[in-house]
């Protein structure tokens, strides 16, 4: 299939149903890194796009002929690397192979074409707009960050989400590796023996934070799909164990696959740990709004806002507590999100200290992005009281 039509179906299906794009991406093929560039870069510059079409349309079309020229305009504007002439005649054809007969290849051409003549205009409006428009984000994400970073740090953050994001590979010396753009990680050596994770440093925030020791026995409370408790099992060294729960079958699937591929003999997967089994360390890494990993998922922009995160926020709560339950006295219990808000990270802390006096802060980390150019993350350590782990 036309790769071009391939990245048109994947923005239809997002616009109409508001899928993850990642979970709709071909699984291989020689156009798949070309597929998914072009899908993330329609769905992190939507707003822009739309902006820009909006004014080289009468009406706005809906479905196929929506997601071919929201693809074609994206190659145009933001895809320096895609010639004129292919972006224009590959998209052109894509259209032509529509099943139900629609000649709309005749309205992308002129569109598209039209772009073409009055790109310099066009980017100089964008140039001109409000920092919500020309990078892309909903008004009310951009206000939370300014609010937050003030004006020149939203303008950083804005900027990093919407820039490709990079490949790391976790080792089990604590070493990350970054890989070039367009190398596969599967290509890499030591890939089927389990010699490395993809991970981005950010992650290490919170596992440094669990300050594991051989022989401890370790819980990861929503372990899907595994890298954090592959981290803690090298730690381990081959001495204790890690309980990784995920209550999802089929992220509890994709987390059995995973450590047998790591081949980790430390590593148990479990759809829910037994009442009352108590840990020496635990970890809590909560689903979350996903802001600090914006680059790796430009949907999510999408899909945010207050009432999402204070639905996230409760959810958070209920498992932070349930989490709790299982933590020994003088153990550790790490909440870690991939999240630079507030509302799910030291608010929650702040919550959960009120309500459990036996836990006390022993250490806190924030990873922002446009300061330590990695992934957006929050980690904090929490002890409770009693005899120490030894």
């Amino acid at each position: 299939m036309n790769s071009r039509r391939t990245a048109a179906f994947i923005v239809a299906r997002w616009l109409a149903t508001h899928d993850f794009p990642n979970e709709m991406l071909p699984k291989d093929g020689p156009d798949r890194a070309f597929v998914q560039d072009l899908v993330y870069t329609t769905v992190r510059m939507f707003r822009p796009l739309r902006s820009v079409l909006g004014e080289l349309l009468e009406k706005w079309p809906k479905g196929e002929l929506e997601a071919l020229l929201l693809v074609g305009a994206a190659q145009i504007l933001y895809m320096p690397d895609v010639p004129d002439f292919a972006a224009v005649n590959e998209t052109v054809a894509a259209s032509k192979a529509n099943a139900r007969g629609r000649r709309l290849d005749r309205v992308v051409n002129g569109v598209l074409r039209n772009l073409l003549r009055r790109r310099e205009e066009f980017e100089s409006k964008l140039a001109a707009a409000s920092l919500a428009v020309r990078e892309s984000y909903p008004d009310a994400l951009v206000a939370r960050w300014t609010a937050r970073y003030g004006a020149d740090g939203a303008e950083k953050l804005a900027r990093w989400h919407n820039m490709p994001a990079e490949t790391w590979l976790a080792r089990p010396d604590g070493s990350f590796e970054k890989l070039p753009r367009g190398v596969k990680v599967s290509d890499q050596p030591g890939f089927a023996e389990g010699a490395f994770i993809v991970q981005d440093p950010a992650t290490a925030c919170a596992v440094d934070l669990l300050d594991v020791a051989p022989g401890m026995a370790v819980l990861d409370y929503c372990a899907a799909p595994g890298g954090k408790a592959v981290q803690i099992a090298w730690r381990l060294n081959g001495s204790g164990s890690v309980v990784a729960q995920e209550v999802n079958p089929k992220r509890l699937r994709r987390l059995e696959e995973n450590f047998a591929r790591m081949r980790l003999g430390t590593v148990s997967a479990v759809q829910k740990v037994e009442p009352g089994t108590l840990f020496d360390r635990v970890l809590v890494d909560a689903p979350c709004s996903n802001t600090g990993v914006i680059r790796r998922r430009p949907d999510v922009r999408w899909r945010l806002n207050a009432s999402h995160i204070a639905q996230l926020a409760d959810l958070q709560r209920q498992i932070l507590d349930a989490a709790a339950a299982h933590v020994k006295p003088g153990g550790r219990l790490v909440y870690s999100t991939c999240s630079n808000e507030p509302e799910e990270n030291a608010e929650q802390i702040t919550a959960f200290l009120a309500a459990h006096p036996d836990f006390t802060e022993a250490a806190l980390r924030e990873s922002v992005p446009f300061e330590t150019e990695h992934d957006g993350a929050f980690a904090c350590a929490l002890v409770r009281s009693g005899k120490e782990v030894s």
